[in-house]
């Protein structure tokens, strides 16, 4: 997981200072609705790489994908670590239940 926060430490830098060029500076820029609509394209195009059964592919969607989450995460100030406690919680809530 130390890619993720890794990930998300260079997101937060572009949020708070937007560099010439930069994608994710890019975003920002935009706003919520962009960040938004990348967040269903991309989910969209999970969808599709599993339908189709090509498992490169649907490794990559899922790496745009969690990128875009990252992406929005940060726009509303909660950290990976925030989602992982969540899970974390939901786990011991239901400890008999194995995914």
């Amino acid at each position: 997981m130390d890619i993720i926060q890794e990930l998300y430490g260079i997101i937060l830098g572009r949020r708070e200072k937007s560099v010439q060029g930069s994608y994710t500076s890019y975003l920002f820029e935009q706003g919520e609705d962009k960040i938004l609509k990348k967040v269903g394209e991309e989910a969209a195009e999970v969808i599709i790489a599993a339908k189709n059964g090509c498992g490169a592919a649907l490794t990559g969607e899922v790496a745009d994908l969690t990128y875009h989450l990252l992406v929005l995460l940060a726009w509303h100030g909660i950290s990976p670590s925030d989602v992982l406690a969540e899970l974390a919680a939901r786990r011991n809530e239901n400890p008999g239940d194995r995914a």
